[in-house]
């Protein structure tokens, strides 16, 4: 157990930071799991009103830190590669 005041202060804000994380993480979960069912259900027109949402978590997701930038930019690159097939959209 920590003694020190700012070790006390570091294990509170930690505590915080923790439920914060937890609930950006399982928002984008439930984001992503939400736009994989609608590309398996070969619904295009709901996988294509929910990328714009999909992506707006991803990226808050990554500025928060919680995924890499890299990582984001992947889950968006094969999402919105399968939107485009799903959809007939060709690659120019």
């Amino acid at each position: 157990m920590a003694n020190h005041l700012s070790a006390l202060k570091r294990v509170r804000q930690e505590e915080r930071r923790t439920v914060v994380n937890r609930r950006t993480r399982t928002r984008l979960r439930h984001q992503i799991r939400a736009m994989r069912r609608a590309l398996t259900s070969k619904d295009g027109d709901g996988a294509t009103k929910l990328l714009p949402a999909t992506f707006s978590v991803i990226d808050r997701s990554a500025k928060a830190g919680v995924i890499k930038k890299n990582t984001a930019a992947r889950y968006k690159s094969r999402l919105h590669a399968r939107v485009k097939t799903l959809t007939g959209q060709h690659a120019a």
